[in-house]
């Protein structure tokens, strides 16, 4: 387990007034099942913190790579249907093989995390014709390919793709940025 996800859990009693266990009683006795639901349910009713809200969805559906037991089967899944959009997955793992540093690919249950120190990007098959990268990068405005995404979520910012020629040196400095800003 990722050390600061660890760290979550072991204070999460004491940030949050429940444990782990506790959370997720209540998640079930609220018959949720999205994500979304579970996250948006946790801040709004209990005021919990989007990160803790967001770990706690995550453990309590099993969809992150540390309560799965086959994390292969996250992209496997991500792509059915959608197999010509793994290209971009490629093209971008490949691209960020080539800026030297260790990072981690942590696939999820619908898309994938690339973390150093912490989180840089998220890659995501969004849609049948659109692959999104989702970056953490508070505080940089928007400009040129990087829009602004919705506040306290994940990413502060995304970039939508249509075709694999449009990662180009705009969207490959970009994720040079967050990828340094992680490290």
């Amino acid at each position: 387990m990722e050390k600061n996800v660890s760290t979550m859990l072991e204070i999460l009693k004491e940030k949050t007034g429940h444990t782990l266990e506790e959370w997720k009683k209540v998640i079930e006795e609220q018959q949720l099942s999205k994500h979304g639901e579970i996250v948006k349910f946790l801040k709004e009713t209990h005021g919990i913190t989007h990160g803790y809200a967001s770990e706690i969805a995550l453990k309590a559906l099993g969809s992150d790579a540390d309560s799965a037991t086959d994390t292969d089967a996250f992209l496997v899944s991500q792509y059915k249907g959608k197999e010509h959009l793994k290209a971009f997955y490629d093209k971008i793992i490949a691209e960020i093989e080539q800026f030297g540093g260790a990072f981690e690919v942590a696939p999820k249950k619908t898309y994938v995390s690339l973390k150093r120190k912490k989180q840089f990007i998220i890659l995501n098959p969004a849609s049948k014709t659109r692959f999104e990268i989702g970056f953490n990068l508070k505080g940089v405005e928007p400009k040129g390919k990087l829009e602004a995404e919705k506040p306290n979520g994940i990413c502060s910012h995304k970039i939508n793709l249509a075709d694999v020629s449009e990662i180009d040196q705009e969207v490959i400095d970009w994720i040079k940025l967050a990828f340094e800003n992680a490290g």
